[in-house]
Parts: structure tokens; sequence; C-alpha cells
């Protein structure tokens, strides 16, 4: 069930809109005009318009938009989730946007390929990047290792400065490939002058990946020049964007909220007035530190596996047994690898796994896992194992632990969190209670899910 939204949230979510239909656009297309762009981006947000509410906006929306002769500057990650990350997905592209008086006055894009090469090999990888991987070092392309945005956020600004970068950053964001769809979705299909094909909500992520990837070779498009068709499809896209009428302007709204609640677009401040606005919207991919009851968040790493993830599709069956004196839990999560054969971008799925449950469990047993790792980090326990699943099978792994003693049928409850960059995810939750009484609970995890808040 959907909860009211405050004054305040819709305050931070136009702000936010406004932010990132800025970034889409100028990370992929910079022009000299950035005054004449940015405020058809700014007409385009509604309360802008309304000079007494916007006396009234709080100081998130203000800090963005306000004429302060303050130069604010942001480092742009952009994830491709078809090969996921803990933290949404590979990072192949970062952008350095600068915002001054409510203008973009500059965004500078670098292939982390390049970019990394300057970046000293003195980093060790965290287990088991370095042997499935084959790297040596750490590097800033693999820097959202963690399912906590915040950690990643400081991480990639490390490599970034290790790299003998420059730049004081007031926030970081992150955009995943699926966001290129939701735009789409409102605007309808594109064609671009010189590339093949059309671009539509369907087919886009796959049409440009293959385009990057195979098509630039094709079309006798230099290497150093394949990713130019980004341009030309940002610009298609955004000339529609803003010609749209009042109707699907709030269509499209609806869609970007749509995309910062399912963490395809994540948002870290250094200020931490601001960065505590951005947690309250649950817009920061910030791992839940305070929770104290059940918990649990499942996390994906691919391990070499191309571009895999486009075709895996997840499912889980929880179930938390409360009649004995110790709590336990039982936990399944099914894989299915749904592509027929391999190519320039499929093979067979091979993943880091972590389970991230509460602090003080004990794993009990397990099914279809071997070498399990143990940690712990941002107030929690995981276990981790790597996971193989072939082209076109389909394979369960099971978790048995034992729960804190804390964790009771009188006050029960039990927190889900979404990894970034995964698709919706059907899950069953079996709770049995003091009394040997069950309780059955389907969901589809689109985000994160609490179970008090949810029945």
């Amino acid at each position: 069930m959907s909860k009211p939204r405050s004054k305040k949230f819709w305050i931070i979510f136009w702000s936010a809109s406004a932010v990132f239909l800025a970034v889409f656009y100028f990370s992929l297309q910079f022009k000299n005009n950035p005054a004449g762009t940015i405020g058809a981006a700014i007409d385009y947000v509604p309360w802008l318009s309304d000079k007494a509410e916007y006396k009234s906006i709080a100081y998130f929306g203000n800090y963005l938009l306000k004429s302060d002769n303050r130069e604010k500057t942001f480092l742009i990650l952009f994830q491709n989730n078809m090969e996921l990350r803990p933290g949404g997905g590979y990072i192949g592209t970062f952008g350095i946007l600068k915002i001054k008086n409510g203008k973009i006055i500059q965004l500078q894009t670098n292939d982390l390929s390049n970019f990394d090469g300057r970046e000293p090999n003195t980093v060790t990888p965290p287990y088991p990047m370095e042997e499935a991987l084959g790297i040596k070092s750490w590097k800033m392309r693999d820097s959202n290792w963690s399912p906590d945005f915040a950690t990643n956020a400081k991480k990639a600004e490390y490599f970034y400065y290790l790299g003998q970068g420059q730049e004081k950053f007031d926030g970081v964001v992150a955009i995943n490939t699926n966001v290129l769809a939701s735009f789409l979705k409102v605007t309808g299909p594109v064609q671009l002058d010189g590339y093949p094909g059309t671009y539509d909500s369907e087919n886009a992520i796959l049409t440009l990946e293959y385009q990057v990837e195979k098509g630039y070779a094709q079309q006798g498009i230099a290497k150093g020049e394949r990713k130019t068709v980004m341009n030309a499809l940002a610009d298609a896209i955004m000339k529609k964007v803003f010609t749209l009428n009042a109707s699907q302007k709030i269509d499209l709204a609806k869609i970007i909220l749509g995309d910062l609640n399912q963490k395809d677009i994540q948002l870290y401040f250094a200020d931490s007035q601001l960065e505590k606005s951005a947690r309250a919207a649950n817009w920061a991919g910030a791992v839940d530190q305070s929770w104290s009851k059940d918990y649990l968040m499942m996390v994906d790493a691919n391990l070499n596996s191309f571009k895999s993830d486009y075709y895996i599709r997840r499912s889980f069956d929880y179930t938390v047994d409360l009649s004995g004196d110790t709590p336990k839990a039982d936990l399944k999560i099914t894989y299915v690898h749904t592509a027929k054969l391999a190519d320039w971008m499929t093979r067979d799925y091979r993943s880091y796994l972590r389970i991230y449950v509460p602090q003080g469990s004990w794993l009990s047993g397990s099914q279809g896992l071997s070498d399990i790792q143990y940690g712990d980090e941002l107030g929690k326990k995981y276990f981790g194992s790597i996971v193989q699943i072939p082209i076109g099978a389909t394979r369960t792994f099971e978790l048995s632990y034992n729960l804190p003693k804390n964790i009771s049928t009188s006050d029960y409850n039990l927190l889900i969190q979404k990894e970034s960059g995964v698709e919706n995810v059907p899950g069953k939750i079996t709770v049995i209670g003091k009394n040997g009484a069950k309780n059955v609970y389907n969901l589809t995890l689109t985000g994160d899910w609490t179970l008090n808040k949810s029945n």
C-alpha cells in the first residue's frame, strides 16, 4: 500500500528530478549553451512556477537551484546493471557535473578504462574479486562493491583522488542503465540519423549495448568513437522530453519516482542535512543499520559473466520459525538463466552471493553452496558464496540459520532491502508463530519492504 506523500517529500522529489534530467542530458551531450537547456529543465519542474511555494521550499531544493554564486560539483557514476555489482552495476563511465546559480556550467565525462590506468596498483581487491575477475588491484570501475551507496560513493571518491583527480565533490549520483527505458516509455521510440534501427523502451538497452560493443565495427566507426551514439540518443530523447504535454510530464515524473524508489537512481551528499533528507526519502541507497528486528538482503556480484544479468530471473522463499526457544530461519533463492545460448554478451552466470542477516545470526546448514565466507559489516552479518547457473538452467540455493534470541513473536517485524540494479523479485514469506500458526505473505520486491507496513 502506498503511503501518502507529504509536501516535503514532493519538494525533495522534484529537486532530484530536476538534477537527474540535467545529469542524464549533459552526461551524454554537453552543449555550449547550458543556460538555455537547463532553463527548459527548470521550466519543466511544476513547483518552480509557483512563486509563493518556491519561497517556502526547503533547503534541499534551494541548494540545487538558488543563485548564491557558489559552484556545486557532483560525481556522476553510470552503472550498467546488466553486469551487476552490489551497488548497482559495472561503472564504465563517470562524469563531473558543475552547477552554479541554478545552471549547469560544465560537464566532463570520462571512460573509466582510461582513467583507471592513472591509479596506482596498490589497493588489494576484496574477496573474490582478484581470483574471479583476474585483477591485481582494486579500481574505481569496481568501487561499488558494497550494497550501501554512501560507502560506494566515498570509495569512488577515494579512487578518483588516487587517480590524481582534483575536484572536491558536494555529492555523488549513481544512475543505472534501466533509466534509459524509463524515459522511452513516455517519449516513445526514437530513430537516429546515421545509425540503424529504432530505439524504444523494450529494445533500447540491448540495441545500445550491441552498438557500442559490436555494431560500431561493422559500420566502420573507430573504437574511440563507438560511444558517440549515446550523444545522438540523448539528444533525440531530450528533445522529446521538453515537448511533452502536462499529462506526459506527470507520467514521466511518476516513472522517475519509481526509479528512485527502486534504487536505479541513488543520491549521496557531503552535507549531512542534505544526506539526511535523501535518506528520509529512501533515495540514498542506504543499508539500514538502525534496524533491530529481523532483516534480509540478498546481494549479487557478477563475476566475469559478461552482461548475463539481463537474462537472470530471481525469486526467494523465506521461512522464519518462532515456535521454539531459538528463532530459526530458512532461505531458498532460485535463479533462472533464461538465455538460450552463449554469445558476445552472455555466458554461464557466476556470482558472488552475499546474504545479509541480523547481527548475531548463526549458520546451521546449507544446500548447493560451498566454501561459505562469513563477515560482519554495516551492522549486519553476512554469509557469502560463489554460485553458478549455466545457460538455460534453474538453480536453487538454501541457507538455514539461527536468528538472535531477541527476535520474538510478540514484536516480530522483518525488513527486506533490495539490491540496486536487480529487477523485480517475487518472494514468499512464511512466519510461524509461538503457537505454530502460520502467516504467509506473497510479494514482489520492487524496493525495500517492511512486513508490518505491507499487510
